[in-house]
């Protein structure tokens, strides 16, 4: 076991050893925040004498938390390693153990978006929706919607009702959203399912009902640590408020200057107003980068002291001497994408692998010239949008199976009881189904019930559930990555792959056999195949790893909390970063930020492009008002810009911030509220369009609603 203390800069070291009481540490980019967690993790443990048990340490992707879980257990030797958890994954350890306190079984299941389109499939079949009506991507979106703003008490429906009454709400239901939500609810509670917005809401709930519940959480966690504090929203928030509320040791970590996520909910207020909101907080200033060369973090400070709304600070660089940032602004974007292949091919021949190279962007469209180029070139890469890992088929299926012997659910059923081919296709189906309804029971257990029945004369019905039966009945008496290779085989999944030739879904499920193992390695021997479900069905695109010499492409956002020896920063044009939607002053310093967190992925060396020409709009195309932010001073451009064309995108930058807004979200009427315009009258706001910025007002005199901009003066009647 390593020192503790050894090598701990002096902002790190107070960090680790600071104890008692409410800590902010603002953590700026590369300034060793994940040591200094693991490191005050592991002082707590071995120094203090603390249990791994007692302590929780939140971070925001799984990715992230199982890195921790690696680095502590390396530091102290105990294969506990307490709470090392998503705010999201720590809610399902909570329910775990105590969700009978909501009616729901221990064995309840996490959703994720897959099966939340299964359900869909079956609320749109039986009241004859399709996807003109809506998508399904759009049904979950509205789903969430009304879950956190609409309907935020639903959960009393998902509790308190029986499953006949939430039943009968859906089949009252005439309105297409009340249809679809209502539906959801309904199977939501056949299957014991709860989705991503359930689980902190439920958990509060129970909280809130339950007084010695939340006085068993609050003593049980002595120390509370969260990291990236900056990106926490309102719930996340409150649920950290109640359980810090009997030992008050909150330990967070953020850096302002890195929140990209308020269209999500996070609030800044959180960590700047930290010390008005907790008494006697002490804060904690780390500063010291250990990731980038001096070259990038001055290119960093300059562009972020643009920013009004943020904690004074800047960046101190350690390493040694690195190269210039190099800006080149290119005649198209086809040239752009071209002299980019052009310098990885340099990079290449230089010495540097693909994979220490990456591409980042604002949005999506920009990939297009870049994989022609890449292509052309024959340079391998990867694209960070394709399928996640965990939503690929075949790791669905096989996950599936898992799922089947541990809940035996109707959405597992659906998906594998034909998968290897069984001969139980849709007529058999509906047969089932029908029987299920008649029986007041799962799908799983009207076909066990009618075995004998002549429609399954000629199927591999016996089979399966005899190979379920076999797998329920002991696998809480096996490791995981023994269960998944034993299901693969007995169910003839693997076998089938093999005689189709799908070599690549092979190597898929290759993959998640070794993540498995990795899981079972992290958690210790004890790992419960219900736990590893719960975490799997938690994770997102952003916790997949890719392997290989290739060269990554992804979003900015994507690329938050990562770090790469050389980045290329594209499509730096007004219109595409700062994003065209971006309409206040509020949300452009979000751009900003976010461009702040671009440059701080590159360690060596940073290159900044942009490409002349013309919008679709046919409007002139200017270079990103972020690149004009820097001091000129620090960037190498590859060729001196035309004549003319850094005073006319400032011109243009300076007349498209007169109209930008300051935010108005506090000042906002609400929906229903009286308001009289100066001309228009007298009226009732029935809609807020965040995103356009406007009101929409049905007046007394007028006789169809308009949207009237927040810009204009109105007052409330």
């Amino acid at each position: 076991m390593e020192n503790i203390l050894e090598n701990l800069n002096s902002s790190q070291f107070e960090a680790v050893t600071s104890m008692e009481g409410y800590i902010r540490v603002i953590a700026g980019a590369g300034s060793g925040k994940t040591r200094a967690l693991t490191h005050r993790f592991a002082y707590l443990v071995n120094e203090i004498g603390i249990l791994p048990g007692n302590i929780l340490c939140v971070t925001f992707t799984n990715k992230a938390a199982n890195e921790m879980r690696q680095r502590i257990h390396n530091m102290t030797g105990d294969n506990d390693t307490g709470y090392i958890n998503t705010f999201h994954g720590f809610c399902v350890n909570i329910l775990q153990e105590d969700s009978y306190a909501v009616g729901y079984p221990k064995s309840f299941l996490v959703l994720d978006n897959s099966d939340i389109n299964d359900m869909l499939g079956m609320i749109y079949e039986e009241r004859g929706l399709t996807l003109r009506d809506m998508t399904f991507r759009d049904a979950r979106n509205k789903i969430e919607m009304e879950k956190l703003c609409n309907r935020p008490d639903y959960y009393h429906d998902l509790i308190n009702l029986s499953i006949e009454e939430l039943h009968q709400k859906y089949l009252d239901a005439t309105e297409i959203m009340d249809i679809i939500f209502y539906g959801y609810l309904y199977q939501e509670k056949k299957c014991f399912g709860l989705d991503y917005n359930d689980l902190i809401k439920l958990v509060l709930y129970i909280f809130s009902k339950n007084k010695d519940i939340k006085l068993k959480w609050q003593q049980r966690l002595e120390y509370i640590m969260v990291d990236e504090f900056q990106d926490i929203d309102s719930l996340q928030y409150e649920l950290m408020e109640v359980l810090c509320g009997y030992h008050h040791n909150l330990f967070v970590v953020g850096d302002p200057d890195q929140i990209i996520y308020t269209w999500r909910g996070a609030d800044i207020k959180y960590i700047l107003n930290f010390d008005k909101e907790f008494p006697d907080v002490k804060t904690i200033i780390m500063m010291e980068n250990y990731r980038s060369s001096p070259q990038i973090i001055n290119v960093a400070n300059s562009l972020i002291d643009k920013n009004k709304h943020r904690i004074k600070k800047e960046l101190i660089p350690t390493l040694s001497d690195g190269e210039t940032a190099v800006c080149h602004f290119a005649d198209s974007a086809e040239a752009e994408a071209k002299w980019i292949a052009e310098q990885i091919i340099s990079l290449k021949e230089s010495g540097v692998s693909y994979k220490e190279i990456t591409l980042l962007y604002r949005a999506h469209f920009v990939t297009r010239e870049l994989e022609t180029a890449l292509q052309k070139s024959e340079i391998p890469y990867v694209l960070y949008s394709g399928i996640p890992f965990y939503d690929r088929t075949e790791i669905k299926n096989t996950l599936a199976y898992l799922r089947m012997i541990a809940y035996k659910d109707d959405l597992s059923f659906r998906r594998i009881a034909n998968v290897p081919k069984r001969n139980i296709g849709e007529r058999r189906m509906k047969f089932i189904e029908e029987e299920a309804i008649k029986n007041n029971c799962s799908l799983y257990q009207a076909m066990c019930l009618e075995l004998e029945n002549d429609i399954f004369k000629g199927t591999k019905a016996h089979q399966f559930v005899d190979m379920i039966e076999s797998f329920s009945s002991q696998y809480s008496d096996r490791l995981i990555s023994e269960l998944v290779s034993d299901v693969l085989d007995k169910s003839g999944y693997e076998k089938a792959l093999r005689t189709e030739g799908s070599q690549e879904r092979l190597d898929n499920l290759a993959e998640l056999k070794q993540s498995i193992f990795n899981y079972e390695t992290a958690c210790g021997e004890e790992s419960l195949l219900e736990h590893y479900l719960a975490h799997v069905a938690l994770f997102t695109g952003s916790d997949q790893q890719e392997k290989g010499d290739r060269v990554k492409l992804m979003t900015v956002h994507a690329a938050k909390g990562l770090e790469f020896p050389y980045v290329f920063l594209c499509g730096m044009n007004e219109g595409i970063f700062p994003s065209k939607k971006t309409n206040t002053l509020e949300r452009m310093e979000e751009e900003r930020r976010l461009a702040f967190v671009a440059v701080t992925r590159a360690e060596k060396k940073l290159y900044l492009t942009e490409a002349a020409g013309h919008n679709i709009d046919g409007s002139p195309r200017y270079p990103s008002r972020f690149i004009l932010d820097i001091d000129q001073n620090l960037l190498n451009y590859t060729e001196k810009p035309k004549d003319g064309l850094i005073e006319n995108a400032r011109g243009f930058i300076t007349a498209t911030e007169k109209h930008l807004p300051d935010n108005f979200e506090d000042d906002l009427f609400a929906v229903g509220q009286r308001i009289r315009h100066n001309i228009l009258g007298a009226g009732t706001v029935m809609e807020i369009n965040r995103d356009k910025l406007a009101y929409l007002i049905k007046f007394d005199e007028v006789k169809t609603a308009r949207l009237i901009s927040f810009r204009v003066k109105l007052e409330s009647e």
